[in-house]
């Protein structure tokens, strides 16, 4: 299997989730979409995780986001475990969860500790490390993270990153480090002083020759 890097096609695959059987292409459809995994169902950081990706459940649905999760347990467990999740967090998840026991979708997308030898289950079968691809609708994969088991992640960050990505992909602009939503963003390189000022009636302001910002397009 090669490495899966930016820009390559997400892997399909069927799976079992709390919401019903989907195979992936189908489930992302027109949509971006969030594949995050989790070491193991009932435990804490990734109670304190699930709980809050269904608290940002409006802001993924704003920007035409799906968020899916996986976890390498049946799915008897994320049913009774999604329980908790909600009453530890005070929220409704509605999110499907994939149910990966045999780690097949975790090999898949390379998702499995080969660092922690103490992140197994019973069997010595290593659990998944935290993992977070973002997913376009044409399939590519725009963004991949991997966390340690014991970090738990900063899921604003990954919003951040979506709408970075979607402003980019709708104008010719990149974004600047510490951006966020409603701050300047930065011409692209491949855009000319003298089209940019026509392509962003609110000003051009060139710091640089390869530095140039304009008030975000949001």
């Amino acid at each position: 299997m090669p490495s899966l890097r930016l820009g390559t096609t997400a892997p399909d695959f069927e799976a079992q989730t709390t919401k019903g059987p989907i195979k992936f292409h189908d489930f992302i459809g027109d949509n971006w979409v969030i594949l995050f995994s989790h070491p193991a169902d009932f435990t804490p950081v990734c109670t304190t995780e699930l709980g809050l990706v269904a608290a940002l459940q409006e802001d993924f649905d704003a920007r035409n986001v799906k968020v899916i999760g996986l976890s390498a347990n049946e799915l008897e467990s994320h049913e009774k475990w999604i329980a908790d999740i909600n009453e530890v967090n005070n929220v409704d998840l509605k999110f499907p969860i994939i149910a990966d026991p045999k780690r097949e979708i975790s090999a898949l997308y390379d998702m499995l500790d080969y660092q922690d030898i103490t992140n197994v289950d019973g069997k010595g079968i290593p659990f998944t490390v935290r993992s977070v691809f973002i997913i376009d609708p044409k399939k590519s994969i725009r963004l991949i993270l991997t966390y340690p088991a014991s970090t738990g992640r900063n899921f604003d960050e990954i919003l951040r990153v979506v709408d970075s990505l979607q402003l980019g992909d709708k104008h010719r602009i990149t974004t600047p480090g510490n951006w966020k939503k409603g701050d300047d963003v930065i011409v692209h390189p491949s855009v000319s002083t003298e089209e940019a000022e026509k392509l962003f009636p609110k000003g051009v302001k060139v710091v640089k020759p390869y530095l140039r910002l304009t008030p975000s397009p949001f």
